[in-house]
């Protein structure tokens, strides 16, 4: 029987930071998801309305994108694996643009818990920065998720 490794409530400490692995974000990654979120702005599919008439002289990713995959990479390093309950809230401030090409990794730091009114669960508050290969942050966010606590029996 698969054997769950997430980390549960209590094995959190306020502090604790984790890295992930990295992951090039890929014009086919781009084009992928605009098809599948249906946001076709130019800003990022149009390489000539890139180039022309945005600061950044060609186009970028979508933020949303940028975001999914810091989700897809917190989940792969395992902490949430068959313990997360639920992402209660997300916030997220964009601060740097991601060029097709450019390779991110999250850092996520425990900034908070709290002890909702069920015994069986708790509240994690992570801090979460997106990097891309130059170690510059080009999202800073945050992650509300309820996590299941041990039940000692």
């Amino acid at each position: 029987m698969y054997q769950f490794k997430g980390k549960y409530f209590d094995e959190f400490k306020v502090g604790d930071v984790f890295e992930t692995a990295r992951r090039t974000i890929t014009e086919t990654d781009v084009v992928t998801f605009a098809g599948v979120s249906g946001d076709f702005n130019p800003l990022h599919t149009d390489e000539i309305f890139g180039k022309e008439n945005t600061p950044f002289k060609t186009r970028i990713a979508h933020g949303m994108l940028v975001m999914s995959v810091a989700t897809g990479l917190a989940n792969q390093l395992g902490v949430f694996d068959g313990s997360s309950v639920a992402l209660m809230s997300m916030t997220i401030k964009y601060t740097g643009p991601v060029f097709f090409g450019d390779t991110i990794r999250v850092l996520l730091k425990v900034a908070a818990k709290q002890d909702p009114p069920k015994p069986e669960r708790g509240v994690v508050t992570f801090d979460i920065s997106v990097l891309n290969q130059r170690d510059e942050k080009v999202t800073e966010s945050q992650w509300v998720v309820m996590m299941k606590r041990i039940i000692h029996e």
